[in-house]
């Protein structure tokens, strides 16, 4: 077996087990906050998630990508300068966090120390990507599926504990607990990198070669980070927006702003929740898939730039489609495991387009990114929020359509991406949008 299909299945078997106890975190955290809790919690996670991408300035993927095109030699080098350039980082995120949140006050309807708790998960972020991309671009995908486990189980076992122990009347306090349990399990990830990296430090050393310059190392992983940063921050931006978003075109519509927060909770903490549940084998093949593209397109290996997207593709039908036919058939079942609501089960149903098209899109700009055409992943993913935001906001106003407008311009949205990747990649690496061989030219 190959190192990307290795690498792939360690990190896949992993993530499923991880995802299976991020299912019951989300079955715990949907019955201890209630329809409107978890409404709330839903809304202030993407502003959560929007911090982290700038403080994580997507130095994994830079990081592992200048490892794999790089003689190992050169690498302690670099992690050298990496860490200097992540604690620079670092602060200047943490002090403009800090005045942004005080001229704005994004949590003022939740716990009065959340902020504090946000600010302190910016250098644990920070130090954590630089240790990821390093372990990802040494292929050592063991651990960062193992750090991937410890994070959903450490976040399950403190919430069961909390919750079991305790009792919060106060959701601002429920609210407080579950944000303060999923930020503190970067730090116990942090902790884990830092021990596995102290123990390879003997090998990293061996032949140690500083060929790059510290400037020439910076310019290289912001060649990467920033226009990747770029990509996620305005991908964080967009979930952002999205609940206000949302919330305001369904009050438009007719409904009350509680009923608006409670549906906005059932499409993205239940129906969303189980459909996203398959999507830990699209971001294993997102992790494996970046420094095997980057490798083989820095060698000029064509075939093996195709045999990289045909087995993305293949294994992405192969999980993909059973996924979510199981998904549509048993669609009352599973979302009664969160709430017994007849909204739920429709919402889950109506987004299988939204959840395949996903499975897709993510191995497919992992692919766009380890070729170096980020600039084009990030203009696809700009039309493809234009598309979506212009059906929600506009059909999702509309009296007699109301969360189906949401759900369309969604769907529609995905499907966009998904197609604008797939054209790209084929006409780059020219192979055929059909069969994905290779195109022959008759002179």
């Amino acid at each position: 077996m190959n190192t990307f299909l290795k690498g792939t299945f360690i990190l896949a078997s992993a993530a499923f087990a991880g995802e299976l106890i991020e299912f019951l975190v989300n079955m715990v955290l949907a019955r201890e906050l209630g329809r409107e809790g978890m409404g709330m919690y839903m809304t202030v996670l993407p502003i959560i998630f929007l911090i982290a991408t700038v403080a994580n300035l997507e130095l994994p993927i830079s990081i592992s990508k200048f490892l794999a095109e790089h003689h190992r030699k050169e690498h302690q080098h670099m992690m050298k300068h990496a860490t200097i350039f992540a604690t620079a980082v670092s602060l200047g995120i943490f002090f403009i966090t800090l005045a942004v949140l005080a001229a704005f006050p994004f949590f003022s309807h939740y716990h009065p120390y959340l902020k504090w708790v946000v600010l302190c998960f910016i250098p644990v972020v920070s130090f954590s990507a630089v240790l990821r991309g390093y372990f990802t671009g040494k292929n050592n995908m063991t651990t960062i599926a193992v750090s991937n486990f410890i994070r959903k189980a450490f976040q399950l076992t403190i919430l069961f504990v909390v919750f079991q122990m305790f009792v919060f009347t106060d959701v601002k306090m429920s609210l407080f607990i579950a944000i303060c349990t999923l930020i503190g399990t970067e730090a116990v990830i942090l902790l884990y990198f830092f021990i596995t990296y102290v123990t390879q430090l003997s090998v990293l050393s061996r032949g140690h070669r500083p060929l790059l310059s510290p400037s020439e190392i910076r310019k290289k992983l912001l060649g990467v980070s920033l226009p990747t940063t770029g990509l996620r921050l305005f991908n964080a931006v967009c979930n952002a927006i999205q609940p206000f978003l949302i919330k305001h075109a369904l009050v438009l519509s007719g409904m009350t702003l509680t009923g608006a927060t409670q549906h906005f909770g059932m499409l993205t903490g239940v129906a969303m929740s189980i459909g996203f549940f398959p999507a830990f084998f699209a971001h294993s093949l997102l992790v494996a898939l970046i420094p095997a593209v980057s490798e083989a397109h820095a060698k000029n290996q064509e075939e093996q730039l195709q045999r990289l997207l045909t087995q993305s593709m293949q294994m992405t039908f192969l999980y993909g489609i059973p996924s979510i036919v199981a998904m549509y058939f048993f669609a009352e079942p599973l979302t009664n495991l969160f709430f017994h609501s007849t909204e739920a089960v429709y919402y889950l149903k109506a987004l299988w387009p939204y959840f395949l098209f996903h499975f897709f899109a993510v191995p497919l700009q992992a692919y766009l990114i380890g070729l170096g055409y980020v600039k084009d992943a990030f203009y696809h993913t700009i039309w493809s929020h234009i598309v979506s935001f212009s059906l929600m906001f506009f059909l999702g106003s509309q009296t007699n359509i109301g969360m189906q407008g949401i759900i369309i311009g969604m769907n529609c949205g995905v499907v966009v991406l998904t197609v604008l990747h797939y054209v790209t990649i084929c006409k780059v690496i020219n192979v055929s949008f059909f069969s994905l061989k290779h195109k022959t030219h008759l002179s």
